[in-house]
This record gives C-alpha cells, structure tokens and sequence, in this order.
C-alpha cells in the first residue's frame, strides 16, 4: 500500500465531491447561533429556575458518598457520541491506520505533543502571568481522592485536609485547581464534533473517522496514564481508578453500542439500508445532543460565569493560544509532510480541538462540581466551539495551499 492514505480507494470513494459539500439545514448552517443560545438558555435556566438545574445536577451515580457520574450528561454524551461510533468501519480503520503521514501526525500532536504544551502555557499564565490577578492566597475546596483516608490537617500534594461542613475536603492553591482543568482539556483530544469540523472544512470524512476511532482507543489507554502523571507532576491528587471510569463511561460505551449495533443492523437489514436510511436519521442527534449538553453545563455553571467574568479570561487567555498553537503547528507540518488539503485540514482540526465532554466530567468526578477545575473545563466549552469555527474558516480560505487528493 502506498504511504500517503489518498492513494487508497477507499478514501477516494468517502472523499468523492468534498468540494461542493455544504451543510444543508438552517440548523446546521447556524450552528454558531445555535450554540450562543445554547449557552445563553443554560445560563438563564440557571438563574431563572435554579432548582430545574441544581435537581438535574443532583442525578448522579456515586460512589463512597461521591457523584462520579452525571446521569444527565453521561445520557446526553452518549447520544452525541453513538452517532459518530456507529458510523466507524473497523475493518477499514484498521487498513486505513496503516497509512501513515496523517494518521502519525495526528497521534504525535495529541500525544506527544499537546498535553505537554498544555501543561506549560498554563503553569506560564496561571502560575506565574496571572497569579497575582487569581490571587497569591486564593484557595479552592475539592474532594480528597477515592479510597485515600487522611486526617484533618494532614498535607497531600499541594494540599491540606480540612473540614467543610463536616466533610474532608483538601484546600488546595486556587490556581492550581484551574491548572489541573486545563491539563483535562490537554489531554482529551476531540472524538465526536471533530467530525463536524472535518464535514465543515471539506476534508475526507474516511481519514477523520479512521483518526476518531483511534483515538478513542488511545484514549483508553492514555489519558488515564498522561493525566496520573500530569495531575502527579501538578502536585494534585491522582484519583486512578476515577480516571479509568470516566473514559469506560464516556467513551468506551458508546464505543461498544456503535460497534455491536453496526453488526446487527448490517446482517438484519443490510449495509445499503444501514448507509441509505439508517445513517441518515441519525445526522441531526449529534447537534442535539451537543446543544442540550451545553445548556446543562451552563445552567450549573452559568452563576459562576456571570459572578467571574475576569476570572473566565484568566482561564480563556492559555486555552485560546493551547488551541492556535495545535492548530498552526499541526497544519504547518502538514503542508511539510506534503499532505493533500482533504486530509490537512482534519489531521489539524483534530489536533486543536478537545473532547471536553469527558474533560468535564473527569473533573467533576476528581474535583467536585464547585471546583475551578470544573471551571476551568467548562471555559473551555465556552471558547472552543466558537473558536474551532473560525478555525474551519481559516482552512477553507487556505485550501488552495495544498495540493488536491
């Protein structure tokens, strides 16, 4: 097999008439708009009904006395995540994750890359450009790791047990606890909206799902293992078992529903009805899932948001140059490695943007919900969407840059 993937026929079949491609609905056209509102609705759930928002918040799986799970959000990202899964042919990810120079540079900017340039523009603003703006004495209460019993007083990393309202908590550095939401962010690279990028920015949607399989399967792996290690070097508590469970839930699940159910569909009712009708009632649930995620999280958070507004820009500043920078550097070895527009454009989007749905939930699950981790990852909500836009923007005025597949 040839080491550049457009040479395969596969991808010349999925990439077939990219150039006129454009998203057909008002609702999809808009998708800006949609999440503005999106927002804007969860915040004003928030205030205008908090006790909507605080009985959702309060659906939840624990453990030990701990909410691990959202229900709320875990059904809502499922539903965002089942459409992107089913749509995955295994068979030829694994022909197509042979390929080489896009798939390569897709995993080394998520892996080898990103986390690590995560973790240092956010200790260079959090820890050192903005800590006196956060506040040199500014502490924030989060939840004591699983199974871990410490008394009252005890130090555990850069913390200090102490008692809340009866409960141990460990107060930790205030920046500190948006450090480690950013470091969340860093290290979830985006499975399910970056196909809606790649859609958006006419790439080859064969190359996206191939790299969307992959790293969903890396991140069963990895993120576990890169946030223990980040969080660890971070001086914050290390909740593996926590992080293990919130990448089952939030990304093997779906995984395994897209899998099996593609199987039965396809030896019941045939692969053509699968693609033809199938498929094709499903395009709109991803979006909505999406929507009704973030009026959730907003109608929890929306208070915050509106009390901190200069504490959001604080968070906002190193996420905003995080995404730019994976971007640029992601699109800029593209055009070196010579790749052709189809699969530079996905190979970059998919690099920058970040699977915040588990992000979020991990830092709930490790935090607490009150937590500036918590904050910090749904800042990065709030940018990101609108950020990965103007993104797609960029690459389909810069298309004539690189060569055609």
């Amino acid at each position: 097999m040839n080491s550049d993937i457009s040479s395969d026929a596969f991808d010349r079949q999925v990439c077939a008439a990219t150039d006129t491609r454009k998203m057909d609905s008002i609702f999809e056209r808009y998708l800006s708009l949609w999440v503005a509102l999106s927002m804007a609705g969860g915040i004003a759930l928030g205030k205008l009904a908090p006790g909507v928002a605080q009985k959702l918040d309060g659906m939840s799986i624990s453990i030990k006395g701990a909410p691990v799970i959202s229900i709320p959000i875990a059904i809502c990202l499922f539903f965002m995540m089942y459409p992107i899964m089913v749509k995955i042919d295994f068979g030829k990810v694994i022909k197509a994750g042979k390929s080489g120079k896009p798939v390569l540079l897709t995993l080394v900017l998520n892996w080898c890359i990103k986390p690590f340039t995560m973790y240092g523009i956010a200790l260079l603003f959090l820890g050192m450009l903005f800590h006196g703006f956060i506040g040199s004495e500014a502490t924030d209460l989060v939840k004591i790791p699983f199974g871990l019993d410490l008394p009252v007083g005890a130090t555990h990393g850069a913390g200090t047990v102490v008692l809340q309202d009866g409960i141990k908590m460990l107060e930790i550095p205030l920046w500190r606890s948006y450090f480690a939401g950013c470091i969340l962010l860093g290290i979830a690279p985006c499975t399910a909206m970056v196909l809606v990028w790649g859609y958006l920015s006419r790439g080859n949607d064969g190359l996206t799902l191939v790299m969307v399989a992959i790293n969903s399967l890396t991140m069963l792996i990895l993120y576990g293992f890169l946030g223990g290690i980040l969080l660890g070097v971070g001086k914050l508590p290390i909740p593996w078992e926590a992080l293990a469970l919130s990448v089952g839930v939030y990304v093997a699940l779906p995984l395994v529903a897209g899998y099996l159910s593609r199987r039965l569909i396809i030896q019941l009712k045939g692969e053509e009805w699968f693609k033809a009708t199938f498929l094709h009632r499903l395009t709109p649930i991803c979006i909505t899932a999406l929507l009704a995620t973030l009026v959730l999280l907003f109608s929890f958070k929306g208070d915050i948001i509106l009390e901190k507004p200069l504490t959001i820009l604080w968070i906002a500043v190193p996420l905003f140059i995080q995404t730019v920078l994976i971007f640029a550097l992601g699109y800029i070895a593209a055009r070196f490695l010579k790749l052709s527009y189809e699969h530079a454009a996905p190979a970059s989007l998919i690099g920058a943007s970040n699977h915040f749905e588990v992000a979020i939930a991990t830092a709930v699950m490790l935090f607490g919900l009150s937590s500036g981790a918590a904050l910090a990852t749904v800042v990065g909500v709030l940018i990101e969407v609108p950020l990965m836009l103007l993104l797609v923007g960029f690459c389909n005025r810069t298309s004539s840059w690189f060569s055609k597949a």
